[in-house]
């Protein structure tokens, strides 16, 4: 895939970051994306300084004119765009239905769920015009099943699944393929924020997990890039667990 052009939401930190830094190592051209700027700018320190090309652009998935701008930027940039990430997102509550903030709730849906829909609307834009592309979104365990005092959160997520699923069929026979991964429990800044909301701790966490553990995000980015890499050829509109055997529950 050396010949390539990558565009990575919510990519500074955690599994973004991770996706970012085996893209680059692999020879692409990445661009990562995300709302800090400290931040993303010392991702893109750390990657160069193995001799990746990679650039950052500040911007917030949940507004559609800022994702409008980071695919121009990235044709800009690189001229291009063959493989997208869509991995911004939030989990800002750990309560109940009844117990949630209906403010922290939309809030979810805009990034969550709206956020991927502009990616996806404009990224497809982009590689229509090229004759093809690949395209993964994250999705979670729990775009695949309940969790408790995550109500919400679980309804973004599987919306990912659904805008996953759909697109992936309307987009078969043009060269584009969409498919997702469900990451289990990993060891990100939103499962630390959840756990210092206090409904849950590590313990428990790893507990629900056959293997007894969290992931780590270099888990979920191999993961990743072989569903954007030409390997996964004839896959599409595919949701891949990667959850130390949740799922098989």
């Amino acid at each position: 895939m050396t010949d390539k052009v990558a565009l990575l939401t919510g990519a500074a930190t955690g599994i973004g970051r991770a996706t970012a830094k085996i893209l680059a190592g692999q020879g692409i051209k990445v661009v990562i994306t995300g709302r800090r700027e400290n931040v993303g700018q010392q991702t893109v320190k750390d990657i160069r300084a193995q001799g990746g090309d990679v650039v950052f652009l500040a911007a917030d998935v949940s507004d559609e004119a800022q994702v409008r701008k980071m695919i121009e930027f990235t044709v800009k940039t690189y001229g291009r765009l063959d493989l997208a990430v869509n991995n911004a997102g939030i989990s800002n509550e750990t309560k109940t239905i009844s117990g949630s903030d209906s403010a922290n709730v939309q809030a979810m849906v805009q990034t969550n769920v709206m956020g991927v829909y502009y990616c996806m609307k404009w990224e497809i834009e982009q590689m229509l015009k090229q004759g093809g592309g690949s395209i993964v979104n994250l999705a979670s365990i729990a775009g695949l099943n309940g969790m408790p005092y995550a109500g919400p959160y679980a309804a973004t997520k599987h919306a990912v699944v659904g805008l996953t699923k759909s697109g992936a069929l309307d987009y078969a026979k043009q060269k584009i393929r969409i498919n997702a991964v469900a990451p289990g429990a990993i060891k990100t800044d939103i499962i630390a924020g959840n756990i210092a909301m206090g409904q849950y701790d590590e313990p428990t966490i790893a507990a629900m997990h056959p293997m007894g553990r969290m992931g780590e995000p270099e888990e979920i980015a191999h993961g990743i890039v072989w569903l954007l890499s030409d390997e996964a050829s004839f896959v599409t509109g595919h949701v891949l667990n990667i959850d130390g055997g949740f799922q098989a529950k």
